[in-house]
């Protein structure tokens, strides 16, 4: 008894983070199905304005077209980021060098210079290609990251050399051993990148605002924007918009989260 007593306060902060990160989430549920005046009351209940919240919504934006740009972003970001930056990885730890050590110090101090600083050359160089308003212009930016590199880097140490090495004695290429044994063994890794690009890319709003001149090509983030931009906003509509935006990264998370949590942990280690 002494001792459950002795975590009491432990299982009472946790209890208490937890619903703290919990509340905004049910409140963005609660307010999907409320009129905009109860979202401004901060009512705690569910209400019965669902079906009018989808309509207003589905009349205000086109909303199928909204996911479907996010999802092709997300989806093609996603795949083209981690074919580069595992191959990247791999080169950087199998092949090993004190240049490479180099390079990757200079890739890590790229990630200090804020977005903010790069994005009018990026629009200036896609803008002289005739890229404005494609998907190749908001993709190309996000597929190589030094994260992403550091984190294959750091997952390849773990990585038995004596297998590489057993491989080539028996003729295999190094595309092979990259596809056939490092790949598969990597597959945590391969699913922390892919959450944390994913939700990277399908949450990304500054540069897809930029690039993205036509409205006709707006992702859920612009959507959302375009929702808050009038003389009068309706929260219930807004709450509704969120909460779908929301529920991809949601589902890519909660399927991924296991093979998340070792990825990580096999890159720390």
């Amino acid at each position: 008894m002494t001792k459950k007593l002795r975590y009491l306060p432990r299982y009472a902060l946790l209890t208490v983070a937890a619903v703290v990160s919990i509340f905004p989430l049910y409140f963005m549920v609660v307010g999907a199905t409320n009129t905009s005046q109860d979202v401004l009351s901060s009512r705690l209940l569910p209400g019965a304005n669902l079906l009018n919240n989808i309509r207003d919504l589905f009349a205000l934006q086109n909303v199928g077209a909204a996911l479907w740009h996010s999802a092709v972003n997300a989806v093609t970001t996603t795949v083209l980021a981690l074919v580069v930056c595992s191959i990247a990885g791999y080169g950087f730890e199998v092949f090993h060098s004190r240049a490479k050590d180099w390079v990757m110090n200079i890739l890590l101090l790229a990630m200090m210079i804020p977005f903010a600083a790069t994005m009018i050359p990026l629009f200036r160089m896609f803008a002289s290609a005739g890229w404005v308003n494609s998907t190749i212009a908001v993709v190309l930016p996000a597929v190589s990251t030094p994260f992403l590199i550091l984190l294959f880097r750091q997952s390849s140490r773990s990585f038995p050399h004596e297998v590489v090495e057993a491989a080539r004695l028996d003729g295999l290429s190094e595309l092979a051993i990259f596809g056939r044994i490092f790949v598969p063994m990597m597959r945590s890794t391969y699913a922390a990148a892919a959450v944390i690009t994913f939700m990277a890319a399908w949450n990304n709003f500054l540069w897809p605002r930029v690039i993205l001149i036509d409205n006709q090509a707006q992702t859920m983030p612009m959507l959302i924007s375009n929702l808050v931009a009038g003389y009068v906003t309706n929260y219930g509509v807004l709450m509704l918009a969120v909460l779908i935006a929301c529920l991809p990264t949601m589902v890519v998370f909660l399927v991924l989260q296991r093979s998340f949590a070792n990825g990580i942990t096999g890159a720390i280690k």
